[in-house]
């Protein structure tokens, strides 16, 4: 890659970043601008608000973006409560627009339990992740089943292979599955 490469990737990187920062802010806050709007290789999107006054949290929007076919951003680091994208210097700008959009889409959800459109309980964003099983078995949400996976349609998309888990509950009744201790031992 050399000097040059190293120096062009950082450009690019920085590049893309500040282009999903200037498509997001219209949506959400972003921390950490410089001076003149400008921030470094990564676009830091402040949720706390949005939890404050609508009861959607960073766990919804990132659950929600697997929807769209992304895994999602770092959460809640380094400030808690934000999601931390670093789009990295190999995107493409149709790709950096499919996460743009999908987040814009995923503002729009917000704006409708905000509005009372919808309870943040009942919302999209707090069912997310939606698995095919969701979409094919029975259907008791108040929302269209078209709604659950936008990315059903696309071929780039991903899809969960299980819907939401309780990641507190899991942290507390952690069951390993490791070899025992004595299959790690130095022969």
């Amino acid at each position: 890659m050399g000097a040059q490469g190293v120096r062009l990737a950082t450009e690019m990187a920085i590049l893309n970043a500040n282009y999903v920062a200037r498509r997001l802010d219209a949506h959400f806050p972003v921390l950490y601008t410089g001076t003149h709007g400008f921030i470094a290789h990564e676009c830091i999107i402040d949720l706390r608000g949005i939890t404050k006054d609508f009861g959607v949290t960073v766990d919804d929007v990132a659950k929600r973006l697997m929807d769209h076919g992304f895994h999602a951003p770092t959460m809640s680091f380094p400030v808690s409560g934000t999601l931390m994208i670093e789009p990295t210097e190999s995107e493409t700008k149709a790709e950096l627009d499919r996460f743009c959009d999908a987040m814009v889409a995923i503002r729009a959800e917000i704006d409708q339990i905000a509005d009372g459109t919808i309870a943040v309980e009942d919302s999209p964003l707090r069912h997310a992740p939606h698995t095919v099983a969701d979409l094919v078995g029975d259907w008791d949400r108040v929302y269209p089943r078209s709604h659950g996976t936008p990315s059903l349609s696309s071929s780039t998309g991903y899809h969960a292979p299980v819907s939401r888990i309780d990641a507190a509950f899991g942290d507390r009744n952690l069951m390993c599955t490791c070899a025992p201790l004595e299959a790690y031992a130095e022969a």
